[in-house]
């Protein structure tokens, strides 16, 4: 297998972009990542774009094909990637998986959402499709409604406060603010986060991503052909897709997801360190009580502590493990498939020292993409170059 390296990114400003089609939205993502890359589009041998609910929000389902025609690209492969909330990870392994398996030299990564056009009613619904309805569907539990029950498990069991939960949501909407990418950055009191609208008792409003478009890309390629890069490279030193239960029974404890464990595992392996080697991370906040459980199962912070360490400030950039200094799925937002190569996107401009909320002398970052009930999940790990 021959290692991989990332040598070109590019983002879009997640947020609201109603007027503008899905597809031009990853074209100039795709555009910038090239650009930066210095990769001549002719090397580029396969695209993967990750994409969740393209069909029923924007009645395209071939995106992977128009991006490539509308970017002039050659006769290569190209495929959309689903995997929920962890569609953007997936694609990001796939394309590793090309490279590193000799199917080609270079390869470019694109996420892709668009959310806020559509009816509230209707983006619901194509969220949902991340649910087994067959099985969870008659029991009308939402998304929210599960995390609601995480939080309430992790509180009986740890003793979790709101306060120390609502710690989370201002770190979170802080970093935001200082990402221009952001959707929702803002300056919170635990007061204004718990007077919020109630969502799904004990959530409330603050305490879940906004719904978002937008769209970030990579280039990848074979570490021994970097040199031909013009953009600063960041190697890739693991990355890990893993399944978990389709069904919200089918979680022995919804403490803890185990689909992120075993990858989180996996990925350590890989990579050949542990997780205090780790110097920051961008991870799937889809809700506040997400991260709390996310830092635990990936064995940043310790079971059963993940919202001591975020009330101690011991996950904020100058903390011992910053978690989410783009802001997160509560501040940049969360446009699906866009998400986990958007946490790719971050975590380079991290150990590149370009990131616009530095955290000081970053040498590895890994990024964490979960989709449905945990169904689907990614992890990746990459290092700065020597």
């Amino acid at each position: 297998m021959r290692e991989v390296s990332i040598v070109g990114i590019g983002s879009t400003p997640f947020g609201r972009h109603p007027t503008i089609p899905i597809e031009q939205l990853g074209v100039q993502a795709a555009v910038q990542a090239l650009v930066d890359s210095g990769i001549d589009r002719s090397r580029i041998g396969a695209l993967y774009l990750g994409n969740f609910i393209s069909g029923p929000l924007n009645g395209k389902e071939v995106l992977a094909g128009i991006v490539a025609d509308q970017l002039g690209l050659q006769n290569i492969p190209c495929t959309k990637v689903e995997g929920a909330c962890a569609s953007g990870g997936i694609a990001f392994r796939h394309a590793w998986m090309a490279i590193a398996s000799g199917q080609c030299d270079a390869a470019l990564v694109v996420g892709v959402e668009t959310m806020t056009h559509a009816p509230t009613a209707q983006t619901t619904a194509a969220l949902n499709c991340a649910m087994d309805n067959e099985n969870d569907g008659p029991s009308g539990l939402t998304f929210p409604g599960l995390f609601g029950l995480a939080w309430r498990i992790h509180a009986d069991r740890y003793g979790t406060t709101r306060e120390q939960v609502s710690a989370v949501v201002r770190k979170n909407k802080a970093n935001g603010l200082l990402n221009p990418l952001a959707q929702m950055g803002a300056t919170l009191t635990d007061e204004q986060i718990a007077s919020s609208a109630s969502i799904c008792d004990p959530l409330q409003l603050y305490d879940c991503c906004p719904a978002s478009d937008g769209a970030a890309a990579l280039v990848l390629i074979a570490r021994d052909l970097s040199g031909e890069a013009a953009g600063v490279p960041v190697d890739v030193l693991a990355t890990v897709q893993t399944r978990g239960a389709s069904r919200i029974a089918g979680h022995p404890d919804l403490c803890s997801f185990d689909a992120t464990v075993s990858a989180a595992q996996r990925a350590y392996a890989m990579a050949g360190i542990g997780p205090r080697e780790i110097d920051v991370v961008e991870l799937h906040d889809c809700f506040s009580v997400a991260e709390i459980v996310d830092s635990e199962d990936l064995g940043l912070v310790p079971r059963g502590q993940g919202a001591i360490w975020a009330a101690e400030g011991r996950t904020a950039v100058g903390g011992e493990i910053p978690i989410n200094p783009s802001g997160g799925l509560l501040a940049k937002g969360h446009p699906v498939g866009a998400t986990g190569v958007g946490q790719l996107f971050e975590v380079v401009r991290q150990l590149r020292g370009t990131h616009p909320n530095q955290v000081g002398n970053a040498e590895i970052g890994m990024t964490h993409n979960l989709g449905g009930t945990g169904v689907a999940c990614t992890v990746s790990i990459l290092k700065r170059r020597a």
